[in-house]
């Protein structure tokens, strides 16, 4: 869908043919494990963070994300996550999986910490979800806002964005395995995506994307569009980096 879009994006003022953009291709697992997937994703995370500004990986069930995230704290170890999602993904386990879409955030807590964990938008979890985050989490809001207080507590921290399109409402975002009535709008979402400027984003993934249940490709436009503009804004030599 992103061959639909122009390479200029009015709001921020700035150009995709004026930066290096690299695609460094698919990852190939099919016939893997879970955990060999998981360990190939870090790989790939890990490879595209040595040798970006920002790295980008596109999904994708969000368990993958887990993988994208250990790759990337071998890079910058002081790394937090802010999710953007519908649902808390922080079950300890679902439907007999400890490893699943509604699993990985709490995987992400046990081995970084809870307190590396930012999370916005949120409607949706059972009661056990609800009393970890609201407990445990750096941060679990169901508004789609990072507070300055919060802001403040990342401070320079280098931060990994994973929005999961759920986040939108259904009306905006009908491709994807796990719709959640009540959500933002694809402009809300791309002003909460503005609102990040200045914080330290080193990588970013959009996830739970399923084109093959979303004929008019309404999903992946609002997907390609959110690549675009976060591309610009945090790929940009006009966002201070640096470790």
């Amino acid at each position: 869908m992103s061959d639909v879009l122009e390479t200029y994006s009015p709001v921020l003022n700035r150009d995709l043919e004026d930066l290096v953009v690299s695609d460094l291709g698919d990852l190939v697992l099919s016939g893997l494990s879970i955990e060999q997937a998981l360990d190939a994703i870090a790989d790939g995370m890990a490879y595209a963070a040595e040798q970006a500004r920002l790295a980008v990986m596109l999904g994708g069930e969000h368990t993958a994300s887990l993988g994208s995230f250990r790759g990337l704290k071998r890079v910058w170890p002081e790394a937090i996550i802010l999710q953007a999602d519908a649902h808390l993904d922080m079950r300890p386990d679902y439907a007999g999986q400890v490893l699943s879409h509604a699993t990985w955030l709490n995987h992400v807590g046990k081995e970084f910490g809870f307190r590396t964990i930012h999370q916005v938008g949120l409607r949706s979890g059972d009661r056990r979800e609800w009393q970890l985050a609201r407990r445990e989490t750096a941060w679990s809001s169901t508004e789609l806002s990072v507070p300055l207080s919060v802001r403040d507590h990342v401070g320079h921290r280098p931060v990994y964005v994973s929005i999961d399109i759920a986040v939108l409402d259904p009306a905006h975002a009908p491709g994807t395995g796990c719709p959640e009535p009540g959500g933002v709008t694809v402009r809300e979402l791309l002003d909460f995506l503005y609102s990040l400027e200045g914080l330290r984003v080193v990588a970013l993934d959009v996830m739970e994307v399923s084109p093959n249940v979303d004929a008019a490709n309404i999903t992946a436009a609002a997907a390609a569009k959110l690549v675009r503009e976060a591309i610009l804004l945090f790929g940009s030599a006009a966002t201070p980096v640096g470790r």
